[in-house]
């Protein structure tokens, strides 16, 4: 797997924000409002809500992955 990077706290605090309202399904629910923005043609907030998806993915993984210090 390739590691990602999250640039922003926000994204981050998003993500908490919906696994504690969603659960598992957190990942579906920030790509339907990535989905939402895309649509809408706001590509701004379409990739910050698809980093948001990221964060959800890396947060609910259960095994170390990369190095750890």
């Amino acid at each position: 797997m390739q590691l990602l990077a999250i640039h922003d706290r926000g994204s981050l605090e998003d993500a908490s924000s919906l696994i504690a309202k969603f659960g598992d399904d957190a990942v579906v629910e920030a790509a339907t409002i990535a989905d939402r923005y895309r649509d809408s043609g706001n590509l701004n907030l379409f990739c910050r809500w698809r980093q948001v998806e990221r964060a959800i993915m890396l947060l609910q993984l259960e095994d170390v992955v990369g190095e750890v210090h």
